[in-house]
């Protein structure tokens, strides 16, 4: 949970923008986006898998390029 407490004398726009911020820096406009549709279990899966080939097949790739 984010909190900002508004300075003395901070306009309203700058105690805004900090909650903005602090809330980029906490991920929570990510979860919110991520929660935004329900995804069933097997395409969460299926998701997370491919992710971890494509990490692999990067690695594999940044590998290969500094082996020659």
């Amino acid at each position: 949970m984010v909190n900002v407490r508004v300075r003395e004398g901070e306009s309203i726009e700058e105690a805004i923008r900090r909650f903005k911020r602090e809330c980029e820096r906490n991920g929570i406009m990510q979860e919110i986006k991520k929660r935004e549709f329900y995804k069933s279990p097997s395409v969460v899966r299926k998701e997370k898998l491919a992710e971890a080939k494509r990490k692999i097949r990067r690695k594999m790739m940044k590998e290969n390029r500094w082996a020659r």
